[in-house]
């Protein structure tokens, strides 16, 4: 059954509040759509729109080539999984997966087939008798889905699922929504805060602010070409560090900014129109900065996070914001420690006085190799 679910100019508004402006995104079949951002951003509005929960202000929702705007949600083949799993206490777990079934009028042997069928596709099948008050929340929120999958829709809807559940519960759920989406190879729409839950389980993120989509591809397209300040600090953990700054020079080979302490760092992004003594904002990702001796940064350690397999230590320079800089979980490094940062400008972004990314140079595939080669001669 194809899921392609397409927004054309999609406005909502109540009264004269702007809820979602004008959103166009093409959702292909099969595909692992997460929208993410801040709270109140409309990602849960624009969600409730697909599934028919909301009525669109203006523009359409096509699902299939088939324009479903004013269709009821019963009627667009769509199955919606909420935070609150909704279960109802007095039925048994096979009860609950077949209730939506049952209430369509379908056979009972069909029934029992399609919710033994789901049970075994969710680790459920020993669970099918017992009353969801004698389940885990891990799988109270599997009978949620069991009961969504039983209806064999065109796409899956997904709204914070995981938010009720501890974090070991959030984990091995992540896991299992993964597989079940490469099992059952249908469109899903999952809905987050959680950008870690985004990177993981998505073949398209699309990061929403007021309403408004600020970019959407690949997870680490994201993550390695964000075109704007808010997509850059929202896509990684621990967000991403920014140094405002302003540029020394431009040149083909690109710009060069200052840092906190005087030092200069030529950063191989275009400089558009950029000019000498422009406001930008210099941007580097905590895995992306090294403790060295000759380091380009140098400030006070103030918190030093030991997580086992890494740590992250919080610096306050002597001039400018604190940073952070992930080093190995054996660092030794200790609270009140005075130490210098590496910042490598391949790694580094930098974003115009509008927030907006600078393109990044075109780099021959042998550069990195020839200028190793150099610098070991």
């Amino acid at each position: 059954m194809s899921g392609k679910i397409i927004l054309r100019g999609v406005n909502k508004s109540f009264g004269d509040v702007t809820i979602i402006p004008s959103v166009d995104l093409e959702i292909d079949d099969g595909e692992f759509v997460v929208f993410v951002g801040p709270s109140g951003c409309g990602k849960s509005t624009l969600l409730r729109l697909i599934a028919g929960l909301e009525d669109v202000t203006s523009g359409r929702i096509e699902i299939d080539g088939v324009d479903v705007s004013d269709v009821p949600p019963a009627k667009r083949g769509l199955s919606m999984v909420f935070q609150s799993y909704a279960l109802y206490p007095h039925m048994s777990v096979r009860g609950n997966i077949g209730f939506g079934l049952k209430m369509a009028g379908e056979n009972k042997d069909v029934i029992r087939q399609k919710v033994e069928k789901a049970a075994a596709t969710l680790n459920l099948a020993n669970y099918l008798d017992r009353k969801p008050r004698q389940l885990s929340g891990g799988q109270r929120q599997r009978v949620a889905i069991g009961r969504a999958i039983v209806r064999e829709p065109k796409a899956f809807l997904f709204d914070e699922p995981l938010s009720n559940l501890d974090a070991a519960l959030r984990v091995q759920m992540r896991l299992e929504i993964a597989q079940l989406h490469e099992s059952l190879a249908t469109t899903m729409i999952y809905v987050t805060h959680d950008q870690v839950e985004a990177m993981t389980l998505a073949d398209k993120i699309v990061v929403l602010n007021a309403g408004n989509i600020e970019q959407a591809g690949s997870p680490l397209d994201l993550y390695h070409h964000p075109v704007n300040l808010f997509v850059a600090g929202f896509i990684g953990s621990p967000k991403m560090n920014f140094l405002a700054t302003d540029v020394r020079a431009t040149g083909p080979d690109g710009v060069t900014v200052a840092l906190p302490g005087g030092r200069d760092i030529r950063v191989p992004v275009a400089a558009g129109v950029l000019q000498p003594g422009a406001k930008v904002t210099l941007g580097v990702r905590p895995e992306h900065l090294k403790t060295s001796r000759q380091g380009e940064l140098t400030g006070t350690v103030i918190v030093a996070e030991r997580l086992g397999g890494e740590t992250y230590l919080y610096i306050r320079p002597a001039e400018g914001p604190l940073f952070v800089v992930q080093a190995d979980g054996n660092d030794s490094t200790r609270v009140h420690d005075r130490i210098a940062v590496g910042v490598d400008p391949e790694t580094c972004h930098l974003f115009d006085a509008d927030g907006r990314s600078l393109a990044r140079l075109r780099r021959h595939p042998l550069a990195g190799a020839l200028q190793a080669s150099q610098q070991a001669s």
